[in-house]
């Protein structure tokens, strides 16, 4: 083990001491228990994300600042990424995903502190914090990855994406009671969404320390095991990212988000400015979001079928025919939007479930955990970045010139992916 890092070392090794028998319902039980971690934690994060928009206009007394807590969120789910998978690197993967829940509990108590002392720079950090528990919500479909052998490892990944369906569909639709719950008990009505946050986020956090045991490191398959030649020193980062697989899977990740986040963000302002009202924006944001998580395990089974490589492909071009049906729709074509949407959302799904896969491939589990966490961190990051060139692209130009420079930007990521075939290996 001298290869790896003291902590993957010694939870490697306390997985050679379980008994053999036991490791088929163990593995089975910690797959579950991260889709269900993803399923709490994405309900408490997408209901504090749709309420914090309102909350900061609120506390500034104008729309301005309404964005800023989503933008918030999503910096620090960027930080979650790069911060937990170093430290888990250096102690496991199950204290990486605990720290980052409990920090998500403490943004949802901070944030529903903000509204009660009114206090935008509170609800701010509150959001930031809020972040970590979706960051290591995220980071726990490569630990269902390490669980199974390489022609399983999309299937495994998309389970655990599934489990944000519950949230996409849950988080918005809870925040509603939630604000009724609260105004009964005397808190202002907006509270409420951020104490529904804190009790999803904590059902998720003490999930994960009853059930995430023992290690997650000591459960991984043989497969994930891979280790460097012996006395070869560790790769730096930038030489893990010069790997082909990696460079590719980390292109399509970031272009796939890029894409999706730039059209998806102005959609809603889009459709309002054209007369249609909330029920029509509603609906549309809808299929969209089936598209971006309830098809996940047929994006899994898809990629462990064909191959990463292929299903990029796939989500490349679904993305591209939903960039130009977005374009092209009519003000007044909410039927061809909504179809754009839907298409939005799974071209994203299809290359992120298919890039995730491919950056399980080729690389010892410390340094996989090391690229794992630097590639959220640029997905999450260039997402920031996307939400808001969006706004400043639709009002220099127009809807559809962001549809086409969306077509646009998968171009060279296409390119990438072709030119690379055949340094991609086998299919995973």
């Amino acid at each position: 083990m001298a290869d790896h890092p003291r902590g993957v070392a010694a939870a490697i090794a306390s997985g050679l001491e379980l008994d053999p028998a036991h490791l088929p319902g163990l593995r089975r039980r910690m797959l579950w228990t991260l889709f269900a971690i993803s399923a709490l934690g994405s309900t408490g994060y997408i209901a504090a994300i749709t309420v914090g928009t309102l909350v900061a206009a609120d506390l500034a007394g104008s729309a301005s600042l309404g964005g800023i807590p989503s933008s918030a969120a999503v910096l620090g789910t960027a930080v979650a990424a790069s911060m937990l998978s170093a430290l888990m690197v250096r102690v496991g993967r199950r204290p990486g995903l605990l720290g980052g829940l409990a920090i998500g509990v403490l943004g949802a108590v901070l944030a529903l502190a903000s509204v009660l002392l009114g206090s935008i720079p509170m609800l701010l950090v509150g959001a930031f914090f809020g972040g970590f528990a979706n960051g290591a919500a995220n980071l726990g479909r490569y630990v269902a990855a390490d669980l199974v052998p390489p022609e399983r490892r999309a299937s495994a990944i998309g389970t655990v994406v599934w489990g944000s369906t519950i949230g996409a569909v849950a988080g918005p639709n809870l925040v509603a009671p939630a604000g009724s719950l609260a105004t009964s008990l005397g808190l202002p009505e907006l509270a409420g969404a951020f104490v529904l946050t804190a009790i999803f986020i904590g059902l998720a956090l003490v999930l994960a320390a009853i059930f995430l045991r023992p290690e997650p490191y000591a459960l991984a398959d043989p497969s994930a095991l891979e280790r460097r030649p012996d006395g070869t020193a560790a790769p730096s980062a930038a030489t893990l990212f010069r790997h082909q697989p990696v460079l590719v899977a980390l292109v399509a990740l970031v272009a796939g988000q890029v894409v999706m986040v730039l059209i998806m963000t102005m959609t809603p302002i889009h459709l309002t400015e054209h007369g249609h009202g909330l029920a029509t924006v509603g609906f549309v944001l809808s299929a969209h979001t089936f598209g971006m998580f309830a098809l996940s395990p047929i994006s899994g089974r898809l990629t462990d079928r064909f191959g990463s490589p292929a299903i990029l492909g796939a989500g490349f071009g679904t993305l591209g025919i939903a960039a130009v049906l977005a374009a092209v729709a009519p003000p007044d074509g909410g039927v061809l939007l909504t179809i754009a949407l839907f298409l939005l959302g799974w071209g994203w799904n299809l290359g992120f479930v298919a890039g995730s896969a491919m950056l399980t491939r080729g690389l010892a589990l410390a340094e996989r955990t090391r690229v794992q966490g630097i590639a959220d961190a640029s997905v999450w990051g260039s997402a920031a970045v996307a939400g808001l060139a969006s706004g400043v692209i639709v009002a220099g130009a127009s809807y559809t010139a962001l549809g086409f420079l969306g077509l646009a930007l998968l171009v060279v990521p296409a390119v990438l992916l072709v030119t690379s075939r055949r340094h991609l290996g086998a299919p995973a």
